[in-house]
């Protein structure tokens, strides 16, 4: 059975996706920082004839990946895919944005990406197919008021993902960049920047749709209201 990692498995979009995965015959290793979510979305999945591992781990930190990938290289032999979906995002005017706030956007939206990617993508090689999914955000196709370092470090990762596809163009490896408009998640829980999230689809209809278009190289899901 394949494997594919999902970074930030244990809420919204990367856990709806597990599911969707997991029903396709994919043994899923669910990765994050929040073990007790993790733990849930695996209970879940097992309970509905899926198999699924944990692997707490921070994208945060360069170290953290270093380490974890160097276990599961061992422990896992048929790992197939990565889908880089955790993120975090501040916003606000740029000028007032604090320091912290711009370090933990690039150190985990790119950096992270980055990082995963190349740790995970020689496993892949070896076995001359796989998929790599970068979850972007329509913040990387254009810019918006209060967004300036969340857009940059989105831009940062589609450029990234589109130079994979050039780069490794006739591997077996498919790249996958997604962007999608704002979810129904409790992603905006912590800032006031969209102050109604009803209108936005649910993490459930945006994981189908991605599901569904797999096979191409750029999913774009704008939110059902502009």
């Amino acid at each position: 059975m394949k494997t594919i990692i999902i970074t930030g498995a244990g809420s919204g979009l990367g856990k709806e996706i597990a599911h969707l995965l997991s029903q396709q015959d994919y043994h899923l290793l669910l990765t994050g920082r929040a073990l007790e979510k993790l733990i849930t979305t695996k209970e879940e999945i097992i309970a509905l004839g899926g198999r699924a591992d944990i692997l707490q781990l921070d994208i945060g930190k360069a170290e953290d990946i270093s380490q974890k990938v160097e276990e599961i290289s061992h422990t896992y032999t048929n790992i197939y895919g990565l889908v880089n979906n955790a993120g975090v995002g501040h916003f606000g005017s740029f000028v007032e944005m604090d320091e912290h706030h711009i370090t933990e956007m690039i150190n985990t939206n790119i950096l992270g990406t980055l990082l995963m990617t190349r740790a995970i993508l020689p496993l892949l090689l070896k076995g001359s197919e796989g998929r790599i999914m970068n979850i972007i955000s329509t913040a990387g196709l254009r810019g918006k008021v209060n967004e300036a370092v969340y857009a940059a470090s989105k831009f940062a990762v589609r450029g990234f993902t589109e130079s994979l596809q050039k780069e490794y163009e006739g591997s077996g490896i498919k790249f996958n960049a997604v962007y999608m408009g704002g979810m129904d998640t409790p992603f905006w829980d912590n800032n006031d920047h969209v102050k109604d999230t009803s209108r936005f689809r649910s993490p459930r209809e945006v994981a189908e749709i991605i599901i569904e278009q797999m096979d191409q190289d750029e999913i774009l899901i704008e939110s059902k209201k502009s």
